[in-house]
């Protein structure tokens, strides 16, 4: 079997191309992968350092805001986009594909549309409850279209053929225990909070995190806490750690810049404060764990909202919107479920009600019936 993978420019899209060819690896241990990405993206180092081949396509996005700097780039994206169909064929051409995949991002859209043009069989897998522009488009021309929540499907045409087969999230999560993951760490049984905004950090989570830890360690709460500040905070937060004399390691907190070993925290955690990008929710509900979510304003179609709300509605998780976080509030939501541990327990049961799990059957249900096809 031959695999076409195509999606790129953030973690979000080349994550679950990465899953997905796992899955297929699994099923048939000789297949062929290539991967189709953008030179200038994430794909381009993550891919190689899977261990597949990728080949390269320039596709940019178009700006919206009216301004020279983006006139410019606009000229540039039209002229990348002349060229990307006959790219993407020529990449067709040379690997001649069992099935091609995409998986969202710019780069999917001129390498799956030409895929189906060539009569191959074509998937797409979505990861957001309110699906990228790319996805919308591809889903009237490919064979079949996944889902990583049934709220998704609301977003694109009428009598698409799907399949809600949920998110692939990494096995190393399910390696260790609670208890052994605070072991590792050298945290006791207390309560314990995760709280992060991802590698480059979110000031609005590190601003309210700052409080948060100064309440709990200045009424020395038995509260254990690990955060992530991220690379834009590190100028700014363990300033604010000494100035508020908490320790960035001590028998109840680590703090650092980033979460490197986030499978023993995410195991460790009670409760975690994040963004609400699709992988870290498939692994907040694979895991059961009850979240105080805030999700990025910035990103396209508001999506991290629409996927942050699907937890929040079968209140697995309280989501806040970015403009109305304040510590006050942060810290007093907190300390109400730190009283509750019944509420833990129920957010943690709806957490794990919204998990798929048997994601990875599903996505190779429907690659193998494509190839059949073929």
């Amino acid at each position: 079997m031959k695999v076409l993978l195509a999606g790129g420019g953030t973690g979000g899209h080349i994550n679950p191309a990465l899953a997905i060819a796992g899955i297929i690896r699994d099923h048939v241990p000789d297949a062929e992968f290539l991967f189709a990405g953008t030179p200038n993206h994430m794909e381009a180092r993550l891919v190689p350092q899977a261990g597949y081949k990728i080949e390269f396509i320039k596709v940019e996005g178009f700006q919206r805001k009216i301004s020279l700097e983006n006139i410019g780039r606009n000229a540039k994206a039209l002229w990348y986009l002349a060229g990307s169909g006959p790219r993407a064929k020529q990449i067709i051409r040379e690997f001649s594909p069992d099935i091609a995949v995409g998986t969202g991002g710019y780069v999917a859209g001129p390498v799956i549309r030409m895929a189906a043009k060539m009569g191959i069989p074509t998937a797409i897998h979505e990861q957001n409850a309110y699906p990228g522009v790319t996805n919308k488009l591809l889903a009237k021309e490919v064979d079949h279209v996944m889902l990583t929540v049934e709220d998704a499907l609301k977003y694109f045409e009428e009598g698409i053929p799907y399949t809600v087969t949920g998110l692939p999230v990494r096995k190393e999560l399910f390696r260790k225990t609670k208890e052994e993951a605070r072991r590792e760490l050298g945290f006791d049984d207390a309560f314990t909070i995760l709280s992060f905004g991802g590698s480059l950090g979110a000031g609005c989570i590190n601003d309210t995190m700052a409080e948060v830890l100064r309440w709990h360690t200045s009424k020395g709460l038995p509260i254990n806490h690990i955060h992530g500040y991220g690379g834009m905070g590190k100028d700014t937060f363990p300033q604010k750690m000494q100035e508020y004399g908490i320790p960035m390691k001590s028998s109840r907190i680590r703090i650092t810049e980033y979460i490197n070993d986030m499978d023993t925290c995410m195991a460790a955690a009670d409760l975690v404060v994040c963004r609400s990008g699709a992988n870290a929710l498939a692994e907040l509900e694979a895991m059961g764990k009850p979240s105080i979510l805030i999700p990025s304003p910035i990103v396209a179609g508001n999506h991290q909202y629409h996927n942050a709300m699907v937890l929040g509605i079968d209140c697995a998780a309280h989501v806040i919107e970015q403009k109305n976080v304040t510590g006050e509030d942060m810290i007093a939501r907190i300390e109400k479920l730190y009283q509750s541990p019944d509420k833990i327990i129920s957010m943690a049961v709806a957490a794990s009600n919204l998990a798929v799990r048997d994601t990875e059957d599903r996505i190779w249900s429907v690659i193998e019936k494509l190839t059949a096809k073929k």
